[in-house]
């Protein structure tokens, strides 16, 4: 695996064309306003760094660093504009945080085919959810689990698997802020922003101690994540909670298709 690394890292900067960094930045753009919206962004960078030749481990290293701007800008951009308080994601930040460490570590040994069986599963899941039982309100349901039991399992559970491999884990987040916390699903998107930053954050630390990150594509693709970000989080307070869910059951529809077709 380090040995991919070095000859990647051995061979990429004079392929390295305008092209290649017109291409890596729209993607970040796209997936930084998709994954503030919904999540799932991860299913558009990690096959566009893939195809510019990065070693799978890598991607999703590179991913972190990349991802962690758009998560970051919209994380603060909700917070600036009142909201999402701070006091009311700190502690499941903190859980999602420690999952994600764990997920990240496992990972520099995991055989991720095992997850090839896993994800089309959940994203299957989120779709029948937001179709048949999500309701189209933006009121908040009745939660089917205590904040106690929801921070300490699913969220850690969550950031687990985002430090593991990543794609569409706002998309989790959203599912379970609406079907286990009765959240409305705009506010189950902004806390799931304040989540995917923790994780994004500590898988990012994980990936850089094992020297897994390639950085100066990472920095380019920050620049299209902090735009995509940016618009995402302001679309985010303006839109309609049924547009929205419309919108959940749409890209997730997508990820599965690209999902099974870069299978």
């Amino acid at each position: 695996m380090v040995s991919h690394m070095a000859d990647f890292l051995g061979s990429t900067h004079s392929e390295f064309t305008v092209l290649t960094v017109c291409i890596l930045v729209f993607a970040a753009i796209v997936a930084g306003y998709i994954d503030t919206l919904v999540g799932g962004g991860g299913l558009i960078t990690i096959p566009a760094l893939l195809a510019v030749g990065v070693p799978p481990i890598a991607a999703l290293g590179t991913n972190k660093l990349q991802a962690c701007a758009g998560t970051a800008t919209a994380s603060l951009t909700l917070l600036v504009k009142k909201q999402l308080r701070f006091s009311d994601v700190s502690w499941s930040m903190l859980t999602a945080f420690v999952g994600a460490l764990v997920g990240a570590t496992a990972v520099q040994s995991f055989d991720v085919v095992v997850l090839n069986f896993l994800i089309p599963a959940v994203i299957s899941l989120i779709i029948v959810y937001f179709i048949f039982f999500a309701k189209p309100t933006p009121d908040r349901n009745k939660p089917k689990v205590t904040h106690l039991l929801y921070r300490t399992t699913a969220v850690p559970a969550i950031g687990f698997y985002d430090g593991m491999f990543g794609p569409a884990t706002g998309s989790f987040f959203v599912l379970a802020g609406v079907s286990l916390r009765g959240q409305a699903v705009i506010k189950a998107s902004m806390v799931a922003k304040a989540l995917n930053f923790a994780t994004n954050c500590a898988s990012l630390m994980i990936f850089i101690a094992y020297g897994q990150v390639v950085f100066y594509i990472g920095l380019i693709m920050m620049v299209g994540q902090f735009i995509g970000a940016s618009l995402g989080a302001r679309a985010l307070m303006k839109i309609d909670p049924d547009a929205l869910r419309s919108l959940v059951v749409v890209v997730s529809v997508v990820m599965l298709i690209v999902w099974f077709v870069r299978s």
